[in-house]
């Protein structure tokens, strides 16, 4: 009986932090949208969204209500079922991929129950999260194909090959970091990188592969579809790409998936190479206030991460010309490919170097 309350209550704990962190996303996916246009507009010296509410903050609800109440159309000659779940399927996968994520260290109450920041602690959180995102294809392969669109086929061909291509790199980028880690777990990586600076080093993983960071961070550009390499959703020759026939809130979800994966991609990014929850002088902060107001210290230390890696994606966006898809199938294949080696051949030559001395 009690082993069956334990299981109970934690049950519900990894349910309200699903909860959570289900929402949050959605609600930063959402107001993304805003900060996006808000982006645009300061760079190209422009007001905005400043209708709808102060600011304009309550653009992104409008937004979401249009698109909730717009007319459902499926198209005659589409697969019906496929063309339904394929939004469905890109949905899922953006949000499962927050599920091996350390939001914060654990926190423990005053019965000495620990509470866990994250909702699936396994120590291939790696390979789990990479498995997810070459899922997440499928869910734009399948409303490509089943739209019965010519150019929303060819825009899903164009994403599937993209993303292969680009995984290739960003795999063997993350092998070097893990040569160095020794770990696949989120959490064992984060906590190696406790604080700023230890024993004369740089704890965070940015110091120790930039090379492998940059690699890293071109790829999630392409895996996100973001430009300069947004070249399923080109409209000078795809119309609105893959999901053209699309309306309603299966365009949304398409929508809402784009921008809940930069966001968790941000996160991860910030996990692997920024020191994830970790600061500078964390410990004189731990030793000074609450532990539960340290534990939300470091929650919103990884948000505010995460918040400045979206604004680089979008001023990233509103800078760069867009490539041709030559170009970027050139990139991929004869430039960080190689690197990527390069640099897992670098960095097992310093670790073996540093081992034997």
């Amino acid at each position: 009986m009690l082993l069956l309350q334990i299981d109970t209550a934690v049950l519900i704990e990894k349910g309200i932090l699903i909860a959570i962190i289900l929402l949050g996303s959605l609600g930063i996916a959402m107001y993304a949208t805003w900060g996006e246009r808000k982006v645009a507009a300061i760079m190209q010296d422009r007001i905005g969204p400043n209708r709808a509410g102060p600011f304009g903050l309550f653009q992104p609800l409008a937004d979401g209500l249009k698109l909730f109440f717009k007319e459902e159309i499926i198209p005659d000659r589409s697969t019906r079922f496929i063309f339904i779940l394929g939004p469905c399927l890109a949905m899922l996968t953006a949000t499962m991929t927050s599920a091996v994520i350390p939001w914060g260290p654990d926190y423990k109450t005053a019965t000495g129950h620990i509470v866990s920041f994250q909702v699936a602690d396994i120590n291939i959180g790696i390979l789990f999260i990479f498995g997810v995102v070459s899922l997440g294809v499928y869910g734009v392969m399948l409303g490509g194909w089943a739209s019965n669109n010519k150019f929303s086929l060819l825009s899903s061909i164009r994403a599937a090959s993209q993303a292969i291509s680009y995984e290739l790199a960003m795999g063997i980028s993350l092998i070097a970091l893990l040569m160095m880690t020794g770990s696949l777990s989120l959490r064992e990586i984060v906590a190696q990188q406790h604080g700023f600076w230890n024993d004369g080093y740089f704890t965070w993983n940015f110091f120790r592969q930039p090379l492998g960071f940059l690699i890293f961070l071109t790829c999630a550009f392409a895996e996100l579809n973001r430009a300069p390499f947004d070249l399923p959703e080109c409209e000078s020759e795809l119309n609105m790409g893959y999901h053209q026939e699309y309306s309603s809130m299966k365009l949304g979800f398409y929508l809402f998936s784009e921008y809940i994966n930069m966001f968790i991609s941000s996160v991860i990014i910030s996990t692997l190479f920024f020191g994830g929850y970790n600061f500078p002088f964390m410990e004189v902060v731990e030793h000074s206030v609450n532990p539960m107001i340290f534990t939300a210290i470091c929650i919103m230390v990884l948000l505010a991460k995460a918040v400045c890696m979206i604004l680089f994606f979008m001023f990233i966006r509103w800078t760069l010309p867009r490539f041709r898809y030559d170009q970027l199938m050139k990139l991929g294949w004869k430039s960080l490919i190689p690197l990527a080696l390069v640099n897992m051949l670098i960095t097992g030559i310093v670790i073996l170097y540093f081992t034997k001395k």
